[in-house]
């Protein structure tokens, strides 16, 4: 029982460090794709990253079977349309209602599980994704919003996600964490190749500078590498749902940073927004913990 709650505590601190990762680094993408379009980026942090993992996982590339290629491509398929669709909102709306929109997955995740699986999500993880959206709303989007083209595309991109984290929960339990992960950091390398070529002509950075070189590095060895790979790893043990909720600290995070090295300010309606977030994560955490417990007492 102790060791079950220290592994469940320990997961959801490492995914805690995913969202962390994500958030960290957004000032630093924002700076970076400010002189580099998106997909040619995106093609060296996520080349550079299959070929980290490459080596990490050398010794396994020849024990790649059918079914684990096959998982790894079509989770690799889902995070670059999630890339993709995000990219084609930023550029047709304003990036808090595109993240307020991505974040909307922790909502999505529930339903995809009992749609595709046949499995409920607790009450408990519900009641967190909803508060946890509430705030999502007031931190990205201020209190107001809009719907054309551009949020129909983040919403794609909420759905390509959300399918990310429930698939990423079935296959992680099946096949090798460090092939799945490479693989799919391959396929969107592949992908936002040949989205380089469709979309600039080319796959050379506009200027390979200290703030480009420091946004690889960071992308690559802690928002990538990391972040994905710890994801999956930790995805084993424990909900999609849980998950889903987890990750909405992203834009809480990414407004810390903001706020402490990009001198950033967050107002009041922001804060509020960061509160629900971290309530709703509580409620979830909470409510399943006091909901086993009671079960564990009752069969005593």
């Amino acid at each position: 029982m102790i060791r079950s709650k220290i592994r469940e505590y320990g997961t959801d601190f490492s995914l805690f460090l995913v969202a962390l990762a994500w958030g960290g680094t957004f000032f630093i993408v924002q700076d970076a794709v400010s002189d580099t379009p998106v997909y040619i980026f995106l093609f060296w942090r996520f080349f550079l990253s299959s070929l980290l993992m490459g080596l990490i996982s050398y010794k396994k590339i020849f024990q790649i079977d059918k079914k684990t290629l096959k998982a790894g491509v079509l989770l690799g398929l889902f995070m670059f349309i999630g890339f993709a669709f995000q990219t084609f909102g930023l550029t047709l709306t304003l990036s808090s209602t595109v993240a307020f929109l991505t974040g909307l997955n922790v909502i999505i995740v529930p339903f995809l599980l009992y749609i595709i699986f046949k499995k409920s999500a607790s009450v408990f993880s519900i009641f967190g994704a909803v508060i946890a959206s509430f705030g999502l709303y007031f931190l990205t989007s201020g209190g107001s919003f809009g719907f054309g083209a551009g949020e129909f595309y983040a919403l794609i991109c909420a759905f390509a996600f959300a399918f990310h984290i429930v698939f990423t929960d079935r296959f992680s339990k099946k096949y090798d964490v460090a092939l799945l992960v490479t693989i799919q950091l391959f396929v969107v390398a592949v992908l936002s190749l040949f989205a380089s070529l469709i979309f600039n002509g080319s796959i050379v950075p506009v200027n390979i500078d200290r703030v480009f070189i420091e946004a690889m590095v960071a992308t690559v060895l802690f928002a990538t590498v990391f972040a994905f790979g710890v994801q999956t790893a930790m995805q084993r043990y424990t909900t999609p749902a849980k998950t889903a909720i987890i990750f909405t600290l992203e834009p809480v995070s990414a407004g810390l940073c903001g706020y402490f090295f990009a001198g950033e300010l967050l107002g009041f309606v922001q804060l509020v927004g960061a509160f629900l977030i971290l309530f709703g994560m509580l409620s979830a955490e909470l409510g399943t913990y006091f909901r086993n417990r009671r079960r564990a007492e009752c069969k005593c």
